[in-house]
């Protein structure tokens, strides 16, 4: 049982989900998060926050993004992860409940693994030509991680909010 309730994760479902789809499009396309979707991402808490949590809630949850935003960096830095990565993880922090982390763990590793899956599958498939220009077939060592991230978002609210 996560944490978030039904109607917090309603609240925000039909605003993230579609920037989830398109944070995985332009990163499998592009191998890139644009800062757009990022800032769209960040608006969507903003906006429609005090509307999903308390008023001391909303306010707490602003600490997610710093901490994930941190994080992110120290890991970019270190080559870990990229920088579209890292921002588009603290613009989602504030979407998860603490308590929900380690459920968000397990669902972020089962949707790494579809997408990884999916992603692979369809590069060595005929499904490539519906969109052969798109820069991660070509990466041998690199990852959209933007196909997992945003999956992960929209998984988790979903989950959250028809659990």
């Amino acid at each position: 049982m996560l944490q978030i309730t039904s109607a917090e994760a309603l609240w925000f479902l039909p605003f993230v989900a579609p920037i989830c789809f398109y944070v995985a499009w332009t990163d499998m396309k592009m191998m890139k998060i644009t800062n757009q979707a990022v800032v769209a991402l960040a608006l969507v808490f903003v906006v429609i926050g005090p509307f999903a949590f308390s008023l001391e809630t909303y306010i707490w949850r602003y600490l997610h993004l710093i901490v994930a935003l941190l994080l992110g960096i120290v890991l970019n830095a270190g080559g870990v992860m990229g920088a579209g990565d890292a921002k588009f993880a603290a613009a989602a922090a504030p979407f998860v409940a603490l308590g929900d982390l380690s459920r968000l763990a397990i669902i972020f590793a089962a949707v790494l693994l579809a997408a990884w899956v999916t992603h692979r599958i369809a590069k060595h498939s005929p499904l490539r030509n519906l969109v052969p220009h798109w820069e991660s077939w070509t990466k041998t060592k690199e990852f959209p991680m933007g196909f997992a991230l945003g999956g992960t978002l929209a998984a988790y609210l979903l989950i959250g909010a028809f659990a």
